[in-house]
């Protein structure tokens, strides 16, 4: 038979905190009494009397010269001071959750706002929490809470303040919420339930629902218990609820392979470690999760210090603070702003309940049993650590520029200022660098100084390296007619100059255009980026010659898919000769005008009629393409129909 233990299994912080504060009481040899049962569990109260720890019930019973313990309930104020009237010692075993919202209420009736509180009025918890306020509200349902607002009682406007018990269900806290934010428009709401009880109630119908039995491990007079073995039963058909390792029944495990055990709040972990023991010997197996109870018991002497870093489950997100549980008898919390290096995230959307994370520990307060926690400062540490490596392997990393400055640029690496250096940034010197802010880019980091908290990076050496990539991809598959995507990076009288990627070639000036040109300035211009295809090439001296003009861009072949004998076109007179003139159809193309095709007369000479560059309108009248030779007519356009049927 195989058995789990639940890990939330026994005495959560605040139980655990109050215990140990009776146990360092007792050793101290002074005359110590709890008011009421520190816990709702009889054999540690049995215990505690053996050590002389006795309860008394009301403050009147406390004796001068008495050390009085106020147990994880907490007490009301009135209490407070009528133990300290009897001049007693008091040690407040409070749970710091519940504490926390003595503070709520009480600050909040200094504001002049009325506290509403959700939870079971006869509960102690409760007792004392509205002990702390002049006058309260208690609800126990939501239909109780839609009453009163119903009753006139209290306007929409009424300023209130509502809290919750900390071992309140979240379904009924939601619904008060939901009802209270439609009723009232003053209205302050704080989240105090602690989701160590429903983080250890949800466990245990995950756990039951895939055993075959359950054993729950409590006081049957705690609530808490009690609630376990009715959530495990709905789960399971077989639940047994056991105060002790005396009350288990063999014939309880008969057909059972696989057990679970969890145990309440109030359970100390001797009793769990017996029950698993005594469960152990019935069914005959040598170890059952021993490791488990090494954990439980350690958690009662597990210290924390500032400084240390430590591994907690997040247990509940408030309106101010997130709640983590550390496993310790201390109540964690991380405020809203040590959860994340940027102001704009909300704890929400990065941390849900039920999240193990590693945290950074603040500051540690014993007497209240509490500790101030960060996960933006050992996310912090983190970093840094990361920029160390980051520049010790070279490694290239993303950030997002952030501003310019006459130095160079400023990035943001993973919440870290990173300096780049104008010479880094992969910019032409003196060129403009404002349009790199606001732009992601890749860069190495170059210099890590953690004492002067001072980062450097280059945007230039992954540029760098990127080119040397692609330089030795080109020559690995470089061949005649292969195509790029370059970038114009310098003219010369011969040509023009072209990065494709890593590797400059060059196009001759004759390979520039079709046309005849004067300069290379007349095709293209530095920057300019443009389509080349590879003439040749030679590897040992790393020369690549290139071409930019193509078959589609041939003035002639424009010429050929576009025109045909018989169209009428306009043309530019481009030179005259004494047998005719020469006019521009497209440029790159001429045809020729046959002085007799140029008048419906005869004339002297061409120039008698036209002038270069004079506009015209002319017909094709034949196209030799093999010699590329085009004849055109101003003369057919001018005559009839039937004048130029005589003609021919």
């Amino acid at each position: 038979m195989s058995v789990t233990v639940a890990k939330n299994a026994g005495f959560c912080f605040g139980v655990s905190r109050a215990v140990e504060l009776v146990e360092q009481s007792a050793a101290s040899g002074k005359q110590v009494v709890t008011l009421g049962p520190i816990i709702h569990n009889r054999h540690v109260v049995e215990k505690f009397e053996k050590l002389g720890v006795k309860v008394i019930g009301k403050p009147e019973d406390a004796r001068h010269g008495m050390t009085v313990i106020i147990r994880s309930h907490g007490v009301a104020k009135r209490v407070i001071d009528a133990l300290e009237e009897r001049r007693v010692e008091i040690i407040d075993a409070t749970c710091p959750f519940v504490k926390r919202i003595h503070g709520i209420v009480a600050k909040a009736e200094e504001e002049g706002r009325l506290p509403v509180i959700i939870g079971t009025r006869a509960h102690p918890e409760v007792e004392g929490i509205a002990g702390w306020c002049g006058q309260c509200r208690i609800f126990e349902s939501p239909e109780e809470l839609q009453n009163w607002a119903d009753s006139g009682e209290v306007t929409a406007d009424t300023p209130l303040c509502m809290v919750s018990q900390t071992t309140s269900t979240e379904s009924l806290w939601k619904k008060c919420c939901e009802i209270a934010k439609k009723q009232f428009t003053n209205l302050k709401i704080f989240d105090t339930i602690c989701r160590a009880t429903e983080f250890r109630q949800g466990e245990a119908a995950v756990l039951s629902a895939s055993c075959q039995a359950m054993v729950v491990v409590g006081d049957p007079t705690s609530s808490n218990t009690g609630r376990l073995a009715m959530i495990c039963r709905e789960h399971c058909p077989r639940v047994a609820l056991v105060d002790n390792a005396s009350e288990l029944n063999p014939d309880f495990f008969k057909g059972v392979t696989n057990v679970g055990i969890t145990a309440g709040a109030s359970t100390p972990a001797w009793i769990i470690k017996e029950v698993n023991k005594t469960m152990s010997e019935i069914t005959n197996v040598e170890a059952v999760q021993e490791e488990n109870f090494a954990e439980l018991l350690e958690q009662s002497i597990k210290t924390l210090n500032t400084g240390d870093k430590v591994i907690g489950t997040v247990t509940g997100i408030g309106n101010t603070e997130v709640q983590v549980d550390l496993g310790t008898k201390h109540a964690g919390y991380i405020p809203y702003d040590e959860v994340s290096t940027d102001p704009s995230v909300k704890p929400e959307d990065i941390l849900k309940l039920g999240d193990e994370i590693e945290v950074f520990v603040v500051r540690v307060n014993d007497q209240e049993g509490t500790v101030q926690l960060s996960k933006k400062k050992l996310d912090g540490m983190k970093v840094w650590d990361e920029m160390g490596s980051y520049a010790e392997e070279k490694t290239t990393v993303e950030g997002t520029i952030t501003e310019e400055n006459k130095g160079g640029l400023v990035a943001n690496v993973k919440g870290v200022r990173v300096f780049i250096p104008a010479s880094q940034s992969g910019i032409a010197k003196g060129g403009d660098m404002t349009g790199m802010v606001g732009k992601t880019v890749s860069l190495k980091i170059t210099e890590v100084n953690r004492a002067r908290r001072r980062v450097i990076g280059s945007i230039r050496a992954v540029n760098a390296e990127e080119r040397k990539a692609n330089r030795e991809k080109i020559w690995a598959e470089i061949e005649v007619g292969a195509k790029y995507h370059g970038v114009v990076k310098s003219l010369t009288s011969y040509g023009a100059f072209v990065d494709i990627g890593g590797v400059d070639g060059m196009v001759h000036v004759s390979e520039l255009s079709w046309n005849r040109i004067k300069t290379p300035a007349d095709v293209v211009k530095v920057g300019d980026e443009i389509d080349v295809y590879v003439i040749s090439f030679d590897t040992e001296k790393h020369k690549i010659s290139l071409g930019y003009k193509t078959a589609e861009m041939n003035p002639w072949n424009q010429f050929m898919s576009k025109y045909a004998v018989g169209d009428v076109v306009d043309a530019k007179i481009v030179k005259l000769m004494t047998f005719g003139a020469f006019a521009e159809i497209i440029p790159g193309v001429d045809g020729l005008i046959h002085i007799s095709q140029i008048a419906d007369k005869r004339i002297g000479k061409p120039e008698d009629v036209l002038s270069e560059g004079q506009d015209v309108q002319v017909k094709i009248t034949d196209v030799d393409a093999e010699n590329k030779r085009i004849s055109l007519s101003i003369r057919a356009l001018l005559e009839t129909p039937a004048e130029a049927e005589d003609a021919e």
